[in-house]
């Protein structure tokens, strides 16, 4: 038991019977891995921390609160009441039970480090090339989660898995959020995002171990499985755009580092595990992220879902063959081969030649290009379409809500 959280969770108010069902978490045997966990707390942005393995903690803060939330109060009615709060200076609403109240009232404060200047160049660094990390967004971490054997099986087998395309759309508000200029000030909306999530994983820590599909002693969404999907995201994608040569001052690079920090904070990632810097942040996906990688049937189920989400907007660039070719340019052969992605026989050659000059046109390294060129045009239009199919995901209402059951088969 983590009895720095327990100190915490006491500030919060939380009845005694509610604090067992946590500690029942710690007498569960952690999932396999190859290696012991060796990361030091001293590359993190706390400088410190107990070292413990980060597949045996999961939320001691969140998991009591929202288990003994949806055991003996009203969710829909709690659910209906949060869809007003949205921004991040908002007061709750009236009505919320204490417990939950409290919680929320503690976990939408930012963390102590917080550096306004950092988040303001972060944002500098979104708004030059938000429509390229934007899609690396869905093609590198989207489609990678598939392949994230903990994440693609907690998905499926959640109320999200059932409703997969209103997930994509929480997803992309969150990728949204972020990129925002005031992301975690008055009038954004990221707080709210991250800690509504938070919430939706606690909720899932507790409904999907009642499940008779799933597997016994295994609790879903531990430190670690948050740390991975960290990873997918802006590790990630700083790692491409780097590859693509996309310019990065190191002001800029910093502040979206940053900006995905405070994120991770917020979501109920431990300080001791949030990396102080990209290279601990490369260290880090290592050791935890590239090992995990593999396919299952969960996830080759939810690829497919992600490689229609052209579908319902008519958008030609958006064809299932095409998404494929840019999944298996982003993320290579072996992962596409594993979610059965076929290679494209135009676009994928296409992509292997022209993204990294198309890129440095983009993004200004290189001189304007003769506008007869197909294939600049065909990714201009392109990421043109993703943006639309994006913007239309957002205008659409979207309410990050406490789910109240499992998936139903």
């Amino acid at each position: 038991m983590d009895h720095s959280a327990v100190s915490r969770r006491d500030a919060l108010k939380l009845g005694g019977g509610v604090l067992g069902s946590v500690g029942a978490l710690s007498l569960l045997a952690p999932p396999a891995r190859a290696k012991p966990w060796t990361w030091s707390p001293a590359g993190s942005v706390a400088g410190s921390g107990s070292g413990k393995d980060p597949r045996t903690r999961w939320d001691p803060e969140a998991d009591p609160v929202i288990a003994n939330v949806i055991e003996h109060h009203d969710v829909p009615r709690i659910n209906a009441a949060l869809r007003s709060w949205v921004r991040n200076d908002q007061q709750l609403p009236a009505g919320l039970p204490n417990e939950l109240r409290d919680f929320i009232e503690y976990a939408r404060v930012l963390p102590p480090w917080t550096d306004q200047g950092k988040l303001a160049a972060g944002f500098e660094y979104t708004k030059k090339h938000g429509t390229i990390i934007s899609a690396l967004y869905a093609f590198a971490s989207g489609m990678m989660s598939t392949v994230i054997p903990h994440e693609a099986r907690a998905v499926y087998y959640s109320q999200g898995g059932k409703y997969f395309k209103d997930r994509i759309a929480k997803t992309a508000k969150l990728g949204y959020d972020i990129g925002t200029v005031n992301a975690y000030g008055p009038g954004g909306e990221m707080i709210v995002t991250c800690v509504k999530t938070r919430m939706i994983h606690a909720a899932v820590r507790h409904l999907l171990p009642q499940a008779p599909y799933w597997p016994a002693n295994a609790v879903p969404i531990s430190q670690e499985d948050l740390m991975i999907t960290w990873h997918s995201l802006p590790t990630t994608i700083m790692q491409n755009m780097l590859r693509w040569g996309v310019p990065t001052p190191a002001d800029e690079s910093v502040g979206y580092l940053h900006t995905w920090q405070v994120c991770g904070h917020l979501l109920g990632i431990r300080d001791e595990y949030i990396p102080a810097s990209w290279r601990q942040a490369d260290i880090q996906k290592r050791k935890v992220l590239t090992p995990v990688l593999a396919p299952t049937r969960e996830g080759k189920a939810l690829a497919q879902e992600l490689l229609k989400l052209g579908n319902d907007l008519d958008l030609t660039l958006l064809s299932k063959p095409i998404l494929g070719a840019f999944t298996r340019f982003i993320l290579g052969d072996r992962i596409a081969d594993w979610i059965d992605i076929p290679r494209e026989p135009v676009w994928s050659p296409l992509l292997e030649v022209s993204w990294g000059p198309y890129i440095a046109v983009r993004e200004g390294v290189l001189g304007a290009i003769p506008p007869t060129d197909n294939a600049y045009w065909l990714f201009d239009e392109f990421l043109r379409q993703f943006v639309l199919w994006y913007m239309s995901e957002l205008r659409m209402p979207i309410s990050i809500e406490i789910p109240t059951m499992n998936r139903k088969f």
